[in-house]
């Protein structure tokens, strides 16, 4: 995995004589006891003369070998509504200050915690933090010698050695995420996805089974195929279903299907998006980035007793002679009629069916949880801000699942809202006419002018794909989960996230 996904190299390295370091990055929580006596005797006359200092952090020569030290303050952590991003928010502002400073060797140092949350969870929170502000995007490495060496020549860490191989497992997944989910639209169109996922995982426990082909889609999965059907004339811009497999030895007590939605150019087709609002739409196919990122995490952790499986519904919602409209009627993999109501809900469209053959081969499998995620509303965004939000069916409900994976995010920083999905969603989606097909695929409005716009999706895809066969009233009850991450998988001109890896990855090794 190292050869495919670039990591800075990292130590543990406690003693802060070490020559090696070209700067001692310190996240420090306010009223924490400095740690050595050369940092405060650094610190001490700079945070005199300097009040801001005390907030906004600063650079001091410092009386050891690494010569600088970067204090990255977190602010108050004490709070009602403090979290451990106050740790991650210092972390990465401590390593972009340490770049800009020179230093190119920095060993990171915490100071302090959250009340509630133990010394390894502020740790972790921070590293990952720095992790993320050493991050090289794919585009730069692919295009300079200099660039692909990576920002860092060497992180150093003065924490716990198990801290720092979680973060580096985390880390994994969340670069190959940024990978896929930040690059343009031709870098990640879905033939090129195929070609990283399978190097990515070579030589891993991690199976790839690629599914291609037009007539394929029509056959297997009908809705997808509708969205495929104008980018298909294109090579290039063909869609793939990537199915990625762990199965662990031994016995699997537990299985985990994870959909992601991989839009890896939104036009909005024939509904085209117009307005200026195009722009950004290469970062729709983020739910997809982040299952196969969190492949990679498991590859790289290598659980016992549960298997999972991802699959990367990777599509071009495109416009042109061939492309999909509103008012026409499909039938599903599940057998569902639906009409077409916009056809830039084309998310729900490239996942259903593909959750559809996650439901059936669940079927057979230990305690299964399904799961889709998708950057698939801008009603999300406004509803939860920057979050991700998660909604489940009635077993996932009962099973606490919502609650445990917003329970492990607020462990490790990445953080989730609750929605939950209501009568009035599944109303909504019911064709009025009685005449012609049981499922409306989408209203004509944009989902941030629609009440319920992030939740009604979920039922959709609830029915659609055949999961209304399994409630909790049913003999075969499924557990499913709907996460929508459109707040929270990250914004151009910035890079990507990695949300939600982190949750995931926690609430996976708890539960």
């Amino acid at each position: 995995m190292s050869k495919s996904i670039p990591l800075p190299r990292t130590v543990v390295c406690k003693e802060l004589d070490s020559s090696q370091h070209d700067g001692l990055v310190l996240v420090a929580t306010s009223g924490t006891g400095l740690p050595h006596a050369a940092i405060t005797e650094a610190l001490t006359p700079a945070l005199k003369l300097d009040k801001a200092a005390e907030s906004k952090g600063c650079v001091v020569g410092v009386s050891l070998p690494c010569q600088r030290l970067i204090f990255s303050p977190t602010g108050p952590v004490d709070r009602d509504y403090d979290d451990l991003r106050r740790f991650a928010d210092a972390g990465k502002a401590g390593i972009k200050r340490a770049l800009a400073a020179g230093s190119k060797r920095p060993l990171v140092m915490v100071s302090g915690l959250l009340p509630g949350k133990s010394t390894e969870q502020a740790e972790l929170a921070t590293l990952l933090g720095c992790l993320e502000a050493a991050y090289t995007t794919l585009e730069m490495r692919e295009t300079s010698k200099e660039k692909a060496a990576g920002k860092l020549e060497l992180l150093g860490w003065a924490g716990g050695d198990s801290v720092l191989q979680q973060a580096l497992v985390i880390e994994q997944g969340r670069v190959v995420c940024r990978d896929i989910g930040g690059s343009d639209p031709e870098r990640m169109a879905a033939p090129r996805v195929e070609e990283y996922v399978t190097q990515c995982f070579a030589g891993t426990k991690v199976s790839v089974e690629v599914q291609k082909g037009q007539e394929f889609f029509e056959r297997e999965y009908p809705c997808l195929a509708a969205v495929n059907r104008c980018a298909s004339t294109v090579p290039r811009h063909d869609g793939r279903v990537i199915w990625l497999t762990y199965k662990p030895e031994g016995t699997v007590k537990k299985t985990v299907y994870l959909v992601g939605k991989g839009i890896t150019y939104d036009t909005g087709g024939a509904d085209i998006k117009a307005g200026g609002v195009m722009a950004g739409m290469s970062r729709d196919k983020c739910g997809a980035a982040a299952t196969a990122g969190l492949m990679a995490s498991i590859a790289a952790l290598q659980p016992q007793g549960v298997k999972v499986v991802g699959a990367l519904a990777m599509v071009r919602n495109s416009v042109g002679a061939n492309c999909y409209v509103a008012d026409e009627i499909i039938t599903s993999r599940a057998g569902v009629r639906i009409r077409v109501g916009n056809t830039d809900a084309e998310g729900r469209m490239a996942m259903v069916d593909v959750l559809c053959r996650a439901k059936e081969l669940a079927l057979a499998d230990p305690d299964p949880q399904l799961f889709t995620m998708a950057t698939l509303t801008g009603h999300a965004v406004l509803a939860v801000g920057d979050y991700s939000t998660i909604m489940d069916n009635g077993p996932a409900r009962a099973a606490g699942t919502g609650l445990k994976v917003q329970a492990a995010g607020e462990d490790i920083g990445d953080m989730f809202e609750i929605s939950t999905v209501r009568r009035e969603d599944w109303d909504f989606i019911q064709d009025k006419s009685g005449e012609f097909v049981s499922v409306l695929q989408c209203n004509n409005a944009p989902s941030s002018r629609t009440p319920r716009g992030h939740q009604f999706p979920a039922a959709f895809m609830m029915q659609v794909a055949g999961l209304d066969k399994h409630q909790s009233n049913c003999s075969q009850p499924l557990k499913y989960s709907h996460m929508d991450i459109a707040g929270s998988s990250g914004n151009l001109p910035h890079p990507t996230t990695g949300a939600p890896i982190p949750a995931l990855l926690t609430w996976l090794q708890k539960n």
